[in-house]
C-alpha cells in the first residue's frame, strides 16, 4: 500500500512563528549572513508580495517579491526544503509569484544560479543581463 503525501497549500500570510523559515533556512545553507527569527520577519513584512507553501502545517517553501509595485519586481528568496524538492512546490510559488506581479502589470525578474537557468527558462523567464552585486560586511 503506497502512503499518500500531505496535500501542499500556498499563502500569502505572515507565518505566525518564523522559527519555521529560520530551519528552512539552516536546512539549506541559505543563513551565511546569521539573520535572526527577526530579520526573517523584516524581510517578509518588508515584501511587496510572499507565498508560503506548507505540507500539513510544515513550512516547505516560499518565495518572495521586492516591487514599487508599479514597474518591476524582483522574485527572490524562492526555496523548497530538500525533503519534498521536485514535487512542483518551488513552481507553485513562482507561478502565484508571477501571477501577483502580472496582475498588477509589474514585470517580474531574477537572479539565479547559472545551474538554475534552464528551470526558470522552463517557466517562462528569459536571460537579459549580467546580474552584479557588492559584499558588505553584516
Amino acid at each position: 500500500m503506497s502512503q499518500v503525501e500531505p496535500a501542499v497549500t500556498y499563502t500569502s500570510e505572515l507565518p505566525g512563528d518564523f522559527t519555521a523559515l529560520l530551519e528552512l533556512y539552516e536546512t539549506l545553507g541559505w543563513n551565511f549572513l546569521n539573520l535572526n527569527i527577526g530579520d526573517l520577519q523584516a524581510m517578509c513584512a518588508g515584501s511587496w508580495y510572499s507565498v508560503y507553501a506548507y505540507e500539513g502545517k510544515r513550512l516547505v517553501g516560499m518565495g518572495r517579491v521586492i516591487s514599487d509595485g508599479v514597474l518591476t519586481g524582483l522574485l527572490c528568496g524562492i526555496c523548497v526544503h530538500p525533503d519534498v524538492q521536485a514535487r512542483g512546490i518551488g513552481t507553485g510559488i513562482v507561478q502565484r509569484l508571477v501571477m501577483q506581479c502580472e496582475k498588477f502589470g509589474v514585470i517580474p525578474q531574477l537572479l539565479c544560479e547559472q545551474e538554475l537557468e534552464g528551470y526558470y527558462e522552463r517557466l517562462g523567464f528569459t536571460a537579459f543581463t549580467i546580474g552584479m552585486k557588492k559584499h558588505i560586511a553584516r
